[in-house]
């Protein structure tokens, strides 16, 4: 726990401070930034290089708000900045904002980090800063479970620092300093506050040649370190020039922009006559991100999407109350399996700000309907214009849209990829289908077990009282407060359907739904038939676990994502991003393996 003594920063339970009394500012410009000589080093860099930097103990953020800062007034604007690091006992928001107070020369990017920081999940959370030039991923797990996952020989320089050996001695065992040296590659450095005996040794025994250097202020030595054991030098990670991306809905969007942060240039090809024509193409959608209490590999990866959906969307889509509304959303225990889930869910310590269980009255009291059941409010949640998230996605100077143009094949070139139809082909060096299961008419998907699933929402006259709802309602369906006298609920669920007709049998489901999940909001709408609906296809597989990787050299996919497209594609678009540009992915690497297209492909075949 975070505590304050002499107005600084003080961890009960490791009984350590978070930084230098003195300054610890500068303290960590010596010993972590003139530590590993990154002056020097950012400075080196070419355009469309980057750099990674790995960290043992994220604590109030000050060694990456230092590194950024350092990176951007040093490196060339074309190059990247990759901070990895771990927190197992993240601390909260105003304690955050009081601790990064102590250092106006780092406000604008400490506000920055703030604004991200609201977003956080248990996990791997990605986030990016300085218009995408420096991306954080933050694992707010334990450093024993979190560096494993890491690629091998990714980390060009490490900052280790988890509070003294001798008080957080975890932080400083084998396991921790092998997986370190597992990441590391010939010539990575390292720089620690610590001195002590033992810790060096074991850092000899990881691979590291270490060195005692003199420490800062009345801190007498530190220690610095380079890699030196057998594994080859990491080579400069150059990023594609061009790259194509089919289909123009949230997953292809998502993935132009990804790219095109990182100084790609992007063609987005999309066969309709806009963007997000099809499945995206819904009047609104919510945010809903629905685990169990077991937190298998899908529920992990939902949990991670929805930490960096909300990010990602209050960088391209900002809360306006028109395009998007976080009002809130609640999980209603309206169901015995339901009820069992969100109960197993209870039992379980969730950060305030992503997730409360509620009883009946409180999530009255939020809804502003009676509520027949409690369940889980997710205070962040909400709605937003899917159409406007994509035109948003699509608005970078390095990506040209081209409409009107369907694929009819996709073939291997000498310098990459060429996309053909009706009257143009398209090539570049890398190419990306997200064309959800109208990928199958590409021979390289045909073999994917790719399934339409037709889903049809209705558009409901709002009420006087049916206008008193304030928070997005879920149960087997769900409802999202007006906007403009209009509600919108669904959805049906129909596989192998590819049909986009209106039908009056789907209207009466989304209708029976309210009526039996949601009583109060159901007499409240009054009986009124729906104004309009809309029939989109959503695309799945087996299992519910999206499509997201390389299928083969310089080809990869983002499909599947089923109903959760809203949460998933950003997080599957930068998946994808760093796996072309060889730099570290936003989540575990068990995780990739199971979200990778390839070893489904090859059960297919």
């Amino acid at each position: 726990m975070l505590e304050w003594k002499d107005g600084q920063p003080f961890s009960s339970r490791f009984g350590d401070v978070y930084f230098s009394t003195e300054s610890g500012l500068e303290e960590t410009r010596h010993v972590f930034l003139q530590g590993n000589e990154l002056t020097r080093r950012f400075a080196v860099l070419h355009d469309g290089d980057s750099f990674c930097i790995g960290e043992t103990g994220f604590g109030t953020g000050l060694n990456f708000l230092c590194a950024w800062q350092l990176f951007e007034q040093t490196a060339p604007p074309g190059a990247s900045l990759d901070f990895f690091s771990t927190e197992r006992f993240p601390i909260d928001d105003e304690d955050l904002r009081a601790a990064l107070a102590l250092w106006p020369a780092l406000a604008a990017q400490a506000e920055a980090l703030l604004a991200s920081w609201k977003r956080r999940v248990p996990g791997w959370n990605r986030w990016h800063f300085a218009d995408g030039r420096v991306r954080m991923t933050l694992a707010m797990e334990d450093v024993a479970q979190a560096l494993p996952q890491l690629q091998p020989a990714s980390v060009d320089a490490w900052f280790l620092d988890g509070f003294a050996p001798a008080r957080n001695p975890e932080m400083w065992n084998e396991a921790v300093l092998a997986a370190v040296a597992r990441a590391s590659h010939e010539g990575t450095t390292l720089a620690t506050y610590t001195s002590t005996g033992w810790v060096r040794r074991s850092l000899q025994a990881a691979g590291f040649e270490v060195k005692r250097v003199p420490g800062y202020g009345r801190k007498w030595e530190m220690t610095c370190g380079q890699f030196f054991a057998h594994s080859p030098a990491s080579g400069r990670r150059v990023m594609p020039r061009s790259a194509l991306v089919v289909g123009g809905g949230l997953a292809g969007c998502a993935v132009a922009n990804a790219l095109a942060q990182r100084g790609i240039q992007v063609t987005l090809i999309e066969s309709a006559a806009q963007l997000a024509s099809a499945a995206s193409g819904n009047p609104r959608g919510i945010l809903h991100a629905r685990f169990g209490a077991g937190m298998n590999t899908l529920h992990r990866f939902v949990l991670a999407a929805y930490g960096h959906a909300l990010a990602l969307l209050d960088a391209v889509l900002p809360v306006d109350g028109v395009h998007r509304a976080e009002c809130g959303l609640l999980q209603l225990a309206a169901t015995d399996s339901e009820a069992k889930r969100i109960g197993k869910l209870a039992t379980q310590e969730w950060p305030p700000h992503l997730l409360q269980v509620v009883d009946a009255e409180h999530a009255s009291a939020l809804a502003g309907l009676t509520m027949s059941h409690g369940g889980m409010w997710f205070p962040a949640g909400g709605w937003v214009v899917p159409t406007e998230v994509c035109a948003r996605l699509a608005q970078h100077p390095n990506i040209t849209l081209r409409l009107n143009s369907e694929v009819t094949t996709l073939e291997r070139t000498a310098n990459g990829w060429r996309a053909r139809g009706e009257g143009f082909a398209i090539e570049a060096q890398q190419a990306v289908v997200c064309s959800a299961h109208q990928a199958k008419q590409l021979a390289q998907f045909a073999a994917l077990p790719l399934q339409p699933v037709r889903g049809q929402i209705s558009v409901l006259p709002a009420t006087a009282a049916s206008g008193m709802l304030k928070a997005v309602l879920c149960a087997e369906g769900y409802c999202a407060p007006a906007l403009d006298g209009e509600h919108v609920a669904g959805a049906t669920s129909a596989f192998d359907d590819d049909a986009r007709d209106v039908r009056a049998a789907d209207h009466a489901e989304n209708i029976a739904r309210l009526s039996a999940h949601m009583p109060a909001l159901y007499q409240a709408l009054g009986g009124a038939m729906p104004l309009s609906g809309r029939a989109g296809v959503r695309c799945s597989v087996p299992g519910a676990m999206p499509l997201v990787g390389e299928v083969e050299p310089g080809l990869y996919c983002s499909l599947a994502h089923g109903t959760r497209g809203l949460l998933t594609a950003g997080l599957a678009a930068e998946i994808i991003a760093a796996q072309m540009c060889g730099t570290v992915p936003p989540l575990p690497q068990d995780l990739l393996d199971v979200l990778a297209p390839l070893p489904r492909m090859r059960r297919q075949g």
